[in-house]
């Protein structure tokens, strides 16, 4: 790997901490925003300058298409870890997961319940900050700030628990809901990325409440 600059490093370590602490890389704009860019094309900029030089992998047609290359590099690089010899890796096309995809859901029910999967999606894992364990199409706008917009396929991993700031899937009266959580004492509210909506406030006594994921990742239909 080329050496990178003390901006490249900046920018690989803004990725690595937004990874570890909501399960996304994060999207152009929050870089720009981040860093004090005047636009997301200098971002776009610094993110294929990082690519070519072997520190992350870009994904076209996701909208956080981001990948972290094993190894590290300068003050970001973490120690290698000792592996075992393998044999040679099976085809591509094997490699893949098959997702379900997960579209509206009924009240009540559980959300992988065979009525409410639409599809099989066949993908590629190295799309995704963890594995997934189905697809759930994204309803509305709420999040659209946080890059996630109606229509969208959001990677979901099932989950019991969650950490403040990650972008979670959440199970509330009727409805299934994505938003970024937030916990403090005992209450927790759901906070949406778009002006327009309101946060939601969940009660501990609240029995209609349940965690169903946490988003790792987002498919996007360009056509």
């Amino acid at each position: 790997m080329l050496k990178l600059t003390a901006r490249q490093e900046q920018i690989l370590n803004l990725i690595r901490e937004a990874i570890e602490n909501t399960g996304f890389p994060p999207t152009r704009a929050e870089i720009a925003a981040e860093l004090g860019f005047r636009s997301a094309n200098a971002a776009e900029e610094h993110l294929q300058a990082l690519a070519r030089k072997g520190a992350i992998e870009l994904s076209p047609g996701t909208s956080r298409g981001i990948r972290l290359r094993d190894q590290g590099t300068g003050s970001a690089a973490r120690p290698a870890r000792s592996r075992p010899a393998q044999m040679a890796l099976p085809h591509p096309a094997l490699m893949q997961l098959s997702l379900p995809l997960v579209g509206r859901v009924a009240a009540g029910s559980p959300i992988l319940a065979q009525e409410h999967i639409e599809s099989t999606y066949n993908v590629d894992p190295a799309l995704f900050a963890a594995k997934p364990d189905y697809l759930l199409k994204v309803r509305g706008m709420s999040m659209r700030d946080a890059g996630i917009l109606d229509g969208d396929l959001l990677a979901v991993k099932k989950i019991d628990a969650a950490r403040n700031g990650q972008i979670i899937v959440a199970r509330l009266g009727n409805d299934v809901t994505v938003k970024r959580y937030q916990k403090t004492g005992a209450v927790i509210e759901l906070l949406p990325e778009n002006p327009d909506f309101k946060p939601i406030r969940v009660n501990p006594d609240q029995e209609d409440f349940a965690l169903e994921g946490l988003a790792v990742g987002l498919l996007r239909n360009w056509n």
